[in-house]
């Protein structure tokens, strides 16, 4: 069997914060923690993927600091385009939006960006061939 990716480990400097953001505006709940890292390692999923793949996070590290031109980024599908800028317009509100709302060429469809409290950059996209509305783009 080939490997499969089921997780990234994250450090961040404000632990609770990424909790919170990535409740938030991605949707994701913590299912599993245990102390370790000076306080407490979370594993965190979208509900019902659990098994599937999960965000560890850890308390320390420094802020990532990307540059504006680094487009370095964790990716999540929303099922519309008004979906991208529901998330686009309370993260505005939040401070937090990075890249407004745009359209590329198939098959980067239409996104923003956050960039979360430890200074990962988060896009949502609508109309990639991945994850929501996957079926109504063509094959590459």
């Amino acid at each position: 069997m080939p490997p499969t990716l089921t997780h990234i480990a994250l450090h961040v400097p404000d632990l609770d914060a990424c909790i919170d953001f990535y409740s938030r505006f991605c949707g994701m709940q913590v299912f599993h923690q245990r102390a370790g890292k000076g306080s407490r390692i979370v594993w965190m999923a979208e509900p019902g993927k659990e098994r599937e793949f999960i965000f560890v996070i850890m308390p320390g590290g420094h802020d990532r600091a990307l540059a504006s031109d680094d487009y370095s980024h964790f990716g999540f599908a929303l099922d519309s385009r008004a979906a991208v800028d529901a998330i686009a317009d309370e993260a505005r509100a939040a401070g937090c939006l990075i890249w407004e709302p745009r359209d590329e060429p198939y098959p980067v469809g239409y996104y923003c960006g956050l960039r979360d409290p430890a200074g990962n950059y988060v896009e949502f996209s609508y109309g990639q061939p991945l994850g929501p509305g996957a079926q109504e783009m063509p094959a590459p």
